[in-house]
């Protein structure tokens, strides 16, 4: 925006001429921040909208919000895993692999929770959706930068009426940054920490269309 944002504006999304929703600002950090907002279907019989929105913190290393915007019934779980050796160990365990004292043993990697935030070492990774039995169905890489900001966002809407009615399941990640800027004291995977992305400075106000 142009202009800075300040408590009390709003922000009004539309689709043609037809107002789509409302986002609304009831307070703001002192600080420089990174304001995270998205917009995506409430669910997937309705044209309605709804918000996500997570304000970053001014921290040394890389975060990454999580977010998850499918509609539809099928369940899929995402993991991050460092470098080609860890997703090459994700797409062979197809179904989780018991040892020899019948324990089953988790696909490689570490399990994203939707809706939260996690900081990380900057490093090379790979973003992979996995279904509930561990079979690799997409995957991206992820260029975690120090000081940068980041989203993957899980999106798609579930076929309702037949072919054509919905949108096919991904995985996307915002922004892309340069891996050459990684330099050479880049680290292996090391989840720094969790939180929880919750609105607590944000009033969302939803239109429906």
């Amino acid at each position: 925006f142009r202009s800075p944002l300040k408590a009390g504006d709003s922000i009004q999304f539309k689709m043609a001429d037809a107002s789509a929703g409302t986002f609304s600002v009831s307070d703001l950090p002192n600080n420089d921040a990174v304001l995270l907002l998205i917009i995506h279907r409430h669910d997937k019989e309705s044209s309605a909208v709804a918000f996500e929105s997570h304000v970053f913190a001014n921290l040394q290393n890389a975060q990454v919000a999580v977010i998850d915007t499918y509609r539809g019934k099928h369940r899929s779980f995402a993991r991050i895993a460092a470098g080609k050796k860890s997703t090459e160990e994700v797409e062979k365990a197809e179904t989780e692999v018991e040892d020899k004292k019948g324990k089953k043993e988790p696909p490689a990697g570490e399990e994203l929770r939707y809706n939260s935030v996690i900081a990380v070492n900057p490093g090379l990774y790979e973003v992979l959706l996995a279904d509930a039995k561990g079979k690799v169905e997409t995957k991206t890489p992820l260029v975690a930068l120090k000081h940068q900001s980041y989203v993957i966002l899980r999106t798609g809407v579930e076929e309702e009426d037949g072919p054509g009615s919905g949108y096919p399941e991904d995985l996307v990640i915002f922004p892309k940054s340069d891996s050459a800027l990684l330099g050479a004291a880049w680290t292996t995977f090391r989840p720094m920490s969790w939180a929880s992305l919750a609105s607590v400075i944000i009033a969302i106000v939803l239109n429906m269309i």
